[in-house]
């Protein structure tokens, strides 16, 4: 009977030393992953904002501007290794208790490694053509490294690189910090009146756009998660003599402190899960799975040793010659 507990629990023993082995370095990985049904609000704001208002059709200067961005996941388009997630941003003058612009956004990625894919009816603004790459833009790799990314900026439709730059703490966490620099860069072109842009003549005139920015995020290396950003962006109008003709925008924007906080909490969620996966279950079952295969091989160790006694004890006696 002791000789079945020792081989039963040496195999235990066993078994939980490779489960301590498996589950950091592969269950882990099939199970802390992006969500498919996201949703989530954030919202960054800017005072001093100058910018040219559709609605009010002119130049505004000195307005404080909240953009509220609301993300939410298609589950039903999703699968094991995909992520499809659609974002809605809304961009609102406090100042003037004027709305600016919105957009909208639909995108797939890999769940892991935050990388874009071309699948699943992404688009922007419903235009299907853009091809989208790059990382997401406020999802990183599980497991950032210290390197420069290449990141999708939806302003120019295609990823541009971000730097990493240094490492700090937000509430606690230590994050690393990128830094994506824009160089005046044409984005695309608008055509509107040429007495907006103190232009003469009777017809429309149309002039390219040029977009300046530089956009800082801090990422949590563990799981991936952008915890705050910061956007210093330039929108600006030119002629073909390259002379400034009208501001589309021109201000900072960061996330709101009760922004950060949600998603703090949010990633704080998913290091507990991290946590949990890959060193306390591994740690645990290490330390029972050693227990139980010593206390395993000792009592076979003993098992075997009864089984001398028991061998010596049993053999019969030498029998004595009568003769003798």
């Amino acid at each position: 009977m002791r000789r079945v507990i020792g081989l039963t629990l040496a195999g235990l023993g066993a078994f939980l030393l490779v489960v301590a082995v498996f589950l950091p370095t592969y269950v882990a990985g099939q199970v802390i992953k992006y969500p498919l049904n996201e949703y989530l609000e954030t919202t960054l704001e800017g005072t001093g904002v100058s910018y040219f208002s559709p609605s009010m059709v002119k130049a505004v200067s000195g307005a404080t501007i909240r953009v509220t961005s609301t993300v939410k996941g298609d589950a039903a388009a999703g699968t094991s290794s995909t992520a499809v997630w659609n974002t809605f941003t809304y961009l609102y003058d406090v100042t003037n208790s004027a709305p600016f612009e919105f957009s909208s956004r639909r995108f797939a990625f890999d769940r892991r490694s935050a990388e874009l894919v071309n699948c699943c009816a992404a688009n922007i603004g419903g235009n299907k053509a853009i091809r989208q790459s790059g990382l997401v833009g406020f999802l990183w790799p599980m497991g950032t490294q210290k390197t420069t990314y290449e990141v999708f900026d939806p302003a120019l439709n295609k990823p541009r690189p971000a730097r990493y730059t240094g490492t700090s703490t937000i509430d606690g966490i230590r994050v690393y910090r990128f830094v994506e620099h824009v160089a005046p860069t044409r984005s695309g072109s608008v055509t509107l009146p040429p007495s907006l842009v103190g232009m003469k003549g009777q017809s429309w005139v149309t002039l390219p756009e040029y977009y300046t920015a530089t956009n800082t995020f801090w990422v949590d290396p563990l799981t991936g998660a952008q915890l705050t950003t910061s956007e210093n962006q330039k929108l600006v109008l030119q002629d073909a003599t390259g002379a400034q003709r009208l501001v589309l925008l021109d201000g900072s924007l960061v996330m709101t402190p009760q922004s950060v906080h949600k998603v703090v909490k949010l990633d704080r969620s998913g290091r507990s899960e991290y946590s949990l996966l890959v060193t306390v279950i591994p740690l645990v079952c290490a330390l029972v799975g050693l227990a139980a295969l010593i206390a395993g091989i000792v009592l076979v160790w003993l098992t075997r040793g009864d089984q001398s006694d028991d061998a010596a004890k049993t053999m019969p006696e030498p029998v004595l010659d009568p003769a003798v």
